[in-house]
């Protein structure tokens, strides 16, 4: 094989974690009597943490008074529902497991918060051995920022040959921080012509697909 080490995104690469996310975005601003947004919305507005997510589904982002609170919300009631329809995409935990068979290192780096991305990952991919989420207070800064890949790679130990798996913009630029090549998957958050447009060259519909890359 010609990577040894397997660097992944989590949400739109392993998870489809969007009605969840949508779930709780919508529950923290009906708290707050703030209009709501549809599927399509929140599919273009997550990518980028948790935080940046609220910030385009809060009218006024950042600026509105509210704001700290609708977070903080969003965050709790996340927490307790991130497992309610969140699932791994079709092949997603056949393809972990022959990666793993072959002796491949395996990672998963996420914007997600810490404990809801080590949650996830110990849940659906107990084989994978490293999980790295959100966690700027311990000087881990959050995607495109390289320090989430820096952190899986030195907590794997010992990789010669690594590749970062993702479905957006954002993978890339994160994956070009990191030195490391991208494959861009198809099942995701965004479409093939917008990761052309970002710089994607190299593409998969399946996961099976990681297997003979």
């Amino acid at each position: 094989m010609k990577y040894d080490t397997y660097i992944f995104d989590l949400d739109g690469t392993l998870l489809d974690t969007l009605h969840d996310l949508a779930a709780s975005v919508n529950y923290a601003l009906r708290q707050y009597s703030m209009p709501e947004h549809s599927i399509d919305d929140i599919r273009r507005f997550v990518g980028n943490g948790v935080r940046l997510l609220m910030e385009r589904a809060v009218p006024r982002g950042a600026e509105n008074p509210q704001f700290e609170d609708v977070f903080a919300t969003f965050r709790s009631h996340y927490m307790e529902h991130s497992l309610d329809t969140t699932r791994p995409y079709d092949g997603i935990v056949d393809t972990i497991h022959a990666l793993k068979q072959r002796g491949c290192r395996l990672a998963v780096v996420s914007n997600k918060m810490m404990a809801a991305t080590q949650e996830l990952v110990a849940h659906f991919f107990p084989e994978i051995e490293v999980a790295i989420g959100e966690h700027e207070a311990a000087g881990i800064r959050k995607k495109p920022a390289p320090d989430t890949v820096f952190e899986a790679l030195r907590q794997l130990g010992n990789v010669t040959s690594a590749v970062y798996v993702g479905d957006s913009d954002v993978d890339l630029a994160t994956a070009r921080n990191s030195g490391l090549p991208c494959i861009s998957v198809l099942w995701g958050f965004r479409t093939k012509q917008f990761l052309l447009e970002h710089g994607a060259t190299t593409f998969i519909e399946h996961p099976n697909e990681l297997l003979s890359v």
